[in-house]
């Protein structure tokens, strides 16, 4: 095998609740993380010369600094076998987002070099590998539906198949996550665990079981009056129920059908950076 090709989708969490601050400077969470049908496109091709090279059509990612080249220097310095490496990306998840765009890209990379190489990694050392370089990494490994705890590092998959539309608006501003997790630690929230009642409405695909249960702890701190200002757009276009994601700064909506999705799309991409999908579960129980 000498290229692969990879869809690295992006993920929503239906819930995020920010526990403590460890000793260690991490935080504990317990959220759901959801899958969608909205992708970076990764072609990654050997190169027999012993080097590593990125193509984007975002320039800015084009660095060292880029945390797909970070995997690829661990991954060769653990396996020296590892050759030279070709890495062609097409970035449509919206950066800055709280989408886990460069983690996704990060997870389908370690999965994509374990196959080209033949490495033959357990589920442990690739989830070590990608503990160790962000902290959710270790969930993008997932293309389903978890539980996730812990400071990223704790999986718990859930048994659905549900399909379900999302509209999702990416505002102009963008969301620093270690300013989000800042405000947090001076902010005296209100904890408010959602975790069963979202898991109930993917066990038993019931989209109507997501109103009143989606919750996120940074929307608490979150200044910006645009967010909750397309939350509120989101609602009067009949979404179910409407949330940031992650650390923000993208809000989306889910809606009971394809036409309504579809109609509060249409309304909504006249004034706002608008994307239409689906959750996604895959069916193997395997890592992706």
């Amino acid at each position: 095998m000498e290229k692969v090709f990879v869809k690295a989708r992006a993920k929503i969490n239906l819930n995020l609740e920010v526990l403590n601050k460890r000793t260690d400077g991490y935080h504990n969470i317990k959220s759901v993380f959801q899958k969608i049908n909205l992708y970076d496109e990764m072609y990654i091709t050997k190169t027999h010369d012993n080097n590593f090279s990125l193509e984007t059509n975002v320039e800015e990612i084009n660095n060292n600094e880029n945390i797909i080249y970070k995997a690829y220097k661990v991954l060769k310095e653990k396996f020296p076998n590892i050759d030279g490496v070709k890495v062609t990306l097409n970035k449509k998840i919206p950066m800055q987002a709280g989408m886990g765009g460069g983690s996704t890209d990060c997870a389908s990379f370690i999965l994509s070099i374990n196959k080209l190489f033949n490495l033959q990694l357990t589920k442990n050392e690739i989830e070590s590998i990608g503990k160790n370089l962000g902290a959710d990494v270790v969930p993008c490994l997932y293309n389903k539906a978890i539980l996730v705890e812990g400071i990223g590092d704790i999986i718990t998959p859930i048994k659905t198949n549900f399909k379900y539309y999302l509209v999702i608006v990416k505002p102009e501003i963008s969301c620093n996550t270690k300013e989000m997790y800042q405000k947090i630690d001076e902010d005296k929230h209100i904890q408010k665990d959602t975790t069963n009642q979202i898991i109930d409405a993917l066990v038993h695909n019931n989209v109507k079981l997501f109103k009143d249960s989606l919750h996120n702890t940074f929307e608490d701190v979150v200044q910006e009056a645009g967010i909750q200002e397309i939350k509120s757009k989101l609602m009067e276009n009949k979404a179910i129920a409407s949330l940031m994601t992650g650390s923000g700064s993208c809000v989306y909506g889910i809606f009971e059908n394809k036409k309504l999705a579809q109609k509060a799309y249409n309304h909504l991409k006249e004034r706002f950076k608008t994307y239409i999908c689906t959750s996604y579960n895959s069916k193997r129980e395997a890592l992706q």
